[in-house]
């Protein structure tokens, strides 16, 4: 029991050894949603210590497109958009080494020890996210202002990360 803690860590480690895949939100990571309204939501991806901040925001944007497709709507619009960055800490376990040896000579004795310690650095893991608050539209004259192509960012965005909108998640 005592070295469930380092099995659990080599485990998320193993687990978590590259960036989060396009996948509902797990352990590595990945998108949520939730619907705000007929036609808007509030989509999150959070990514994994291995993930770059332009895949988390690409990879919400995908999840926008494929939302928005999926709900029967082909154009939408970005009501807010956020990215910020989790910063965790961890620090090695400390192992020392002692070796040493004494001599006797007589009454006196002679004594040597040296004691070598390993570990204790401290790691930085950056977990990056994005959320947009998105509003979906039928038609692009629906709305006046900067609106993306559902389809287009799928495609685009998708063969980038090598992902089919619409696919199993």
């Amino acid at each position: 029991m005592r070295n469930l803690p380092i099995l659990l860590l080599a485990l998320s480690m193993a687990l978590a050894g590259c960036a989060t895949t396009y996948q509902k939100e797990g352990l590595t990571g990945g998108f949520s949603e939730t619907q705000l309204g007929e036609n808007i939501w509030k989509v999150h991806f959070r990514g994994n210590g291995y993930t770059r901040g332009e895949r988390a925001g690409d990879l919400a944007m995908l999840r926008c497109a494929e939302l928005t497709l999926n709900n029967g709507y082909s154009y939408f619009a970005l009501a807010d958009s956020q990215a910020g960055n989790n910063v965790s800490a961890y620090k090695d376990p400390t192992y020392s080494y002692t070796t040493g040896s004494a001599t006797a000579n007589g009454n006196t004795a002679y004594g040597y020890a040296n004691t070598t310690t390993y570990g204790g650095n401290l790691h930085f893991i950056n977990k990056p996210s994005a959320t947009n608050i998105v509003v979906m539209f039928k038609d692009k004259k629906e709305v006046q202002g900067f609106t993306f192509d559902a389809q287009f960012i799928c495609n685009s965005i998708g063969s980038k990360y090598e992902v089919t909108c619409g696919g199993s998640h």
